[in-house]
């Protein structure tokens, strides 16, 4: 069935729409009319449906499928495993747990009292109380062996402080010795030396080097060009028309 329209939207007292708002409501109606007629059949078929088919479908399997088989589920299946399980339970705390944990106390009372308990007493009268009686009778040597070795200990930081005292004041002494040797015998030729090389030997050395600048170089130079250089071309040139040189 189709519901009464609702009262139209927009009109609580606005003035009329204008020419495009008509023409759009125009197009607008047109459009919607058959799709809200088609959800309008949609609905009542749907609802005439669910009031003559499903509901009585529904109700008819509830009434006669599913409620006895769900009695029938209880009764045979789930009434046996109930049953079942208590049985299971009963029988596993009757023939399992309560023998083992029997079992595990006097195992463990057995050990307490057969394994544990002699151990226990072999340990301390045999190792316990001989390793105390050793440890009273060497205390004193082990105190005294602590004295002794402090003692030493003492003795070998003195000594040790000793000799790097006396290694570094011998060090100190050497490096002294050194230097007194240096300056009463080296000390004197080698400033001697200097002195000499400065005011003998490079004053000599630059009058020679002056000399030789001065002679031998212009000489040498003279040699080359007006008797080397000639001999050393017209050699080239005779060697050249004798076919000797390429």
């Amino acid at each position: 069935m189709i519901n009464p329209p609702n009262p139209e939207p927009g009109r609580t007292g606005a003035p009329p729409a204008p020419l495009l708002v008509a023409v759009a409501r125009g197009i607008a109606l047109v459009v919607v009319v058959p799709l809200r007629l088609v959800w309008e059949l949609v609905a009542a078929v749907g609802r005439w449906l669910h009031r003559w088919l499903l509901a009585p479908v529904g109700r008819f399997l509830d009434r006669w499928l599913l409620r006895p088989l769900g009695w029938l589920l209880r009764i045979l299946v789930w009434a046996p495993l109930v049953w079942l399980g208590r049985g299971l339970s009963w029988l596993f705390r009757t023939l399992i747990w309560v023998p083992t944990v029997w079992l595990a106390r006097g195992l463990a009372w057995l050990a307490r009292t057969v394994v544990w308990v002699p151990l226990a007493w072999l340990a301390y009268h045999l190792i316990w109380v001989p390793l105390r009686w050793l440890a009273r009778l060497l205390a004193p040597l082990g105190r005294l062996l602590v004295v002794g070795l402090v003692a030493v200990g003492r003795w070998l930081a003195k000594a040790g402080r000793v000799l790097l005292g006396a290694l570094a004041w011998a060090w100190w002494a050497a490096g002294r010795l050194l230097w007194w040797c240096y300056a009463l015998t080296l000390r004197p030729f080698v400033l001697g030396a200097g002195w000499l090389w400065r005011h003998a030997v490079r004053p000599v050395g630059r009058a020679v080097a002056a000399a030789w600048r001065a002679t031998v170089s212009p000489a040498v130079r003279w040699v080359r060009r007006a008797v080397v250089d000639p001999v050393r071309q017209a050699t080239r040139e005779a060697l050249t028309a004798l076919g000797l040189r390429g």
